[in-house]
């Protein structure tokens, strides 16, 4: 009886042997047929480059680009799309015995009277504006001289870059008589003396279109000849209001600064005969 079932065993082991035998060799000639396919077809899509295994060439991407010409076909652009031509007339049914039966109208009318001269068109402007970078040795604080204007020579405290580019400063007024006013960066030159104006509070009122002059109406030019220059329009009593809010805080940090700081800022720049200005240091 033992032996029966040895036998038994054996058979069903020899059989599960043959099985995955035959398994294997399914799977070898599957993956023959499959390496060849892929050879087959890398040769037919590149026909200038061997293949080491599947999907692997011999030559790189950049090397089959040069061996096949590729930089001749760079510049080429796809024809563009045939666009149908626009409609300019169409017919209209006319009435009477004598007119034909139909007419050919444009669609868009002409007009009636043209301009005497030819007149361009305004060309499509593709600037874009962007925003102006601050200069590294102007951070909030710092004190600037001004060279050009009204106030050149001040020394003025940077408060903050306006959306335009423009740079917010202020004397402070009781110290140098500088008001709340937006200079250019161009025309300014840092100092390395620098202000802790952390705890000044700026408005956001403060922007550019808080500068903005209001149009003034307009007078007959002998009039504004014979006017007497006294009788200016005095200043809004909310910007007077503004600027001594401002200037309130950052005389407060001048204080605490350092002592001669206010006699800093109330000296007025200017070079003497000898000065190189390229030397000097600020």
């Amino acid at each position: 009886m033992a032996r029966i079932q040895e036998r038994a065993q054996h058979k069903r082991t020899a059989a599960q042997r043959h099985e995955s035998v035959a398994r294997v060799k399914s799977v070898r000639r599957c993956w023959v047929h499959e390496s060849d396919s892929i050879n087959t077809h890398l040769q037919r899509t590149m026909a200038r480059n061997s293949t080491v295994s599947p999907y692997v060439g011999r030559l790189g991407r950049s090397q089959l680009y040069s061996k096949k010409g590729g930089y001749k076909h760079t510049g080429r652009k796809p024809a563009a799309p045939v666009q149908e031509e626009p409609v300019t007339t169409k017919e209209k049914v006319v009435g009477g015995a004598k007119n034909a039966g139909k007419r050919v109208l444009p669609v868009n009318k002409a007009p009636r009277f043209y301009p005497a001269d030819d007149v361009r068109a305004k060309k499509v402007s593709r600037k874009t504006p962007k925003p102006t970078k601050l200069r590294d040795s102007i951070t909030p604080g710092t004190v600037l001289i001004l060279l050009a204007g009204r106030f050149r020579g001040k020394r003025v405290v940077f408060l903050k870059q306006l959306e335009s580019g423009l740079l917010l400063v202020t004397g402070p007024f009781k110290l140098n008589g500088v008001p709340i006013r937006r200079v250019n960066q161009a025309y300014v030159i840092a100092t390395s003396t620098k202000l802790d104006i952390s705890n000044v509070q700026i408005d956001d009122k403060l922007n550019d279109a808080y500068f903005r002059r209001e149009k003034a109406a307009k007078v007959k030019a002998e009039a504004s000849f014979f006017a007497d220059p006294a009788n200016k329009a005095p200043l809004a009593e909310s910007k007077v209001a503004d600027q001594k809010a401002l200037d309130k805080d950052v005389l407060a940090s001048i204080q605490n600064a350092d002592p001669v700081m206010a006699k800093y800022l109330s000296t007025t720049f200017s070079l003497s005969k000898g000065d190189r200005p390229h030397a000097l240091r600020f």
